[in-house]
């Protein structure tokens, strides 16, 4: 049995260290750059894909999907929505990896906060998602969709909101400066922390019997 409490300790720390080790490989990137940080740049900074904070991300999500199917498994009330969460957690570590979501962009020629014109479809499946969820977490235990609904908050916050400065930034001094570096480790450090907490969330949410 996993207890949630150390679980949580151990998650937040290990986004502690991956966090700072990729903030300051993006500033020493930046202001001191030189032979070995070039090679660790793309390896640890939140900026780049593919590397280890990508993995670690990817980890939580699909984490996350298992421990939802768990509960789903169990065939609790509303044990679909469950499986429907499993699902769009899979598939949100999936697009960790492979970028996805990149597919949805370019299409609308957008500037500004909306550089990144994905986020326009995507905020709006995220909508359409909540208001289709919004009866499931209503009959949640109040401990559940508290922490749920925070967790939420936190990783939609990164991933989606904070997409808004990263675009106007972009726009107007383009993705290889400092500040697309400190903006997008907000982001990422963001989805980080609320992937972690919902994983908290669905460890600690009781299996209810068939």
């Amino acid at each position: 049995m996993i207890d949630p409490q150390v679980l949580r300790r151990r998650l937040l720390a290990a986004i502690s260290v991956t966090s700072v080790l990729g903030l300051a490989i993006e500033i020493l990137h930046a202001e001191a750059p030189g032979t070995v940080v070039d090679a660790l740049t793309p390896v640890l900074s939140l900026s780049y894909e593919g590397n280890v904070p990508t993995w670690f991300s990817s980890a939580l999500l699909l984490s996350c999907a298992l421990a939802a199917g768990s509960i789903a498994a169990a065939r609790p009330p509303m044990h679909r929505h469950w499986w429907g969460m499993a699902l769009v957690a899979g598939y949100m570590s999936l697009d960790e990896t492979a970028e996805l979501h990149e597919h949805l962009g370019g299409h609308l020629h957008t500037s500004g906060v909306l550089y990144f014109d994905w986020v326009i479809p995507a905020a709006a499946i995220v909508a359409v998602i909540g208001a289709l969820y919004l009866p499931f977490v209503r009959a949640l235990a109040e401990v559940t969709r508290r922490r749920l609904v925070i967790a939420a908050a936190i990783y939609i916050g990164g991933a989606l909101v904070m997409e808004l400065p990263l675009g106007a930034w972009t726009d107007a001094h383009g993705a290889e400066t400092l500040g697309y570096g400190l903006i997008d480790w907000v982001e990422e450090t963001m989805e980080m922390v609320g992937a972690a907490l919902a994983l908290v969330a669905l460890v600690a949410h009781p299996k209810e019997p068939r």
